[in-house]
């Protein structure tokens, strides 16, 4: 029986450079499944984000199986489609949607992709006591894989007060086992002794905003460093935690199994997670 082809889109904006067609292409290669995947920049195709709608329906017109939806539409996508997954739901976000027999089904892969980076990442890492730095999008998708994964104390840290916050308020009330907090970051000396983790969620360190997000001697030999950054793999940040004898996660791990949750709901394939993970690996050191 002839296959069906794929065909999957990537809308946002900005999203030209992105790493993810070829990930997605070169599992389903693998597979032996004719896969499709197009970017659908909205910056270069000078739609606003609030065109997400008109963008879902022409998607669903052309024959598109999915879309991976990125800033700045992960929200504004969501009063468009039929249903949401309890992930989803629960996170107010989606990143994925699915075109079928029951209309468009959003889902939010952020949070599975980077709970399953710390289990293979980080293997018996305490969570515990976390401290993150970044109270954004991904932010949200990573406070929540934290409080999913057991960690009791978690403290979300941000420039924006109100937006940190915010976020901890929410949180809290989803996860009432758990103590949620939030901080600014010049509280980050006082909260870092008595971290087992640290978790790295804003821009700081990628190709167009290199640095630190934090005084390096705030980090110690017995704290685990994250970073949801993959491009570069090894940021500012992480050669920092390394030279400090930290145990590091890079932001591959969670780029990597976002793409293998999404790759598995759009063509129902269990995709091999090391395969993609080596591939994204070779992606991001052949562009930079």
């Amino acid at each position: 029986m002839e296959q069906h082809p794929y065909l999957v889109g990537l809308v946002g904006a900005g999203v030209g450079p992105s790493l993810t067609p070829a990930l997605h292409m070169r599992e389903a290669a693998a597979h032996g499944l004719p896969y499709v995947y197009r970017t659908i920049d909205i910056t270069a195709l000078g739609l606003a984000p609030t065109d997400i709608g008109r963008i879902l329906a022409n998607a669903r017109l052309l024959g598109f199986d999915a879309l991976n939806v990125t800033h700045p539409c992960k929200q504004l996508v969501i009063e468009h489609l039929d249903r949401l997954d309890p992930t989803a739901a629960r996170l107010g976000a989606v990143n994925t949607v699915v075109f079928g027999a029951d209309g468009a089904v959003g889902h939010n892969t952020d949070t599975t992709g980077f709970a399953a980076a710390v289990r293979t990442g980080l293997p018996g890492a305490r969570t515990a006591e976390v401290v993150q730095l970044g109270a954004g999008g991904a932010g949200v998708a990573v406070a929540d894989a934290l409080l999913s994964l057991g960690t009791d104390h978690l403290v979300v840290v941000d420039l924006d007060e109100d937006r940190s916050a915010a976020l901890a308020h929410t949180l809290a009330g989803r996860f009432p086992e758990a103590r949620v907090e939030s901080a600014h970051p010049d509280k980050l000396s006082a909260l870092l002794p008595g971290a087992n983790g640290l978790v790295h969620c804003t821009p700081t360190g990628m190709a167009d905003h290199p640095g630190l997000p934090l005084d390096p001697a705030l980090l110690r030999r017995d704290l685990w460093v994250a970073d949801i950054v993959y491009r570069p793999l090894d940021t500012a940040l992480l050669q920092a935690a390394r030279a400090a004898g930290c145990a590091v996660l890079d932001g591959g791990h969670m780029a990597a199994y976002q793409a293998v949750d999404a790759f598995r709901l759009i063509t129902g394939v269990d995709p091999d997670p090391d395969r993609m993970l080596a591939h994204l690996r070779e992606l991001a050191a052949d562009r930079g």
